[in-house]
């Protein structure tokens, strides 16, 4: 297997995407396009890719629906505002909005219209 070479002789990073589940690809998509404000960049009943700046939140279809717990997180600047809008879009929110304290942030823990588990967090003013 041949290594990608840049000038200096390293491999160069291209980018990161976070991978998570679908059951129903078209329903994940409108979840995270229209509550969580991401922009799609690829779509597929098999891969979508969607995305805020450069971080990419890649969705793989046979997904069984089932809670798994992700390590996805989003920072917003209104997290009461954003728990609200999860509902509406058909995601649920499993704790919080709860003050953490030192942390300085304000978190919740969700759950999207797949079963993935997520986070959202917003930082103290």
């Amino acid at each position: 297997m041949s290594e990608v070479q840049t000038a200096n002789g390293q491999v160069q990073l291209c980018g990161t995407k976070f991978l998570i589940s679908a059951q129903d690809m078209d329903r994940a998509i409108i979840f995270y396009r229209d509550t969580i404000g991401l922009e799609v960049k690829v779509s597929s009943p098999y891969w979508s890719e969607l995305s805020f700046g450069s971080a990419v939140v890649a969705l793989h279809g046979g997904g069984t629906g089932e809670f798994r717990a992700t390590g996805l997180s989003f920072t917003v600047n209104d997290i009461d505002h954003a728990c609200e809008a999860v509902i509406a879009g058909g995601g649920s929110v499993r704790s919080g909005p709860e003050d953490r304290g030192d942390e300085g942030i304000y978190l919740a823990d969700l759950t999207d219209t797949e079963g993935n588990g997520f986070m959202m967090s917003q930082d103290k003013v």
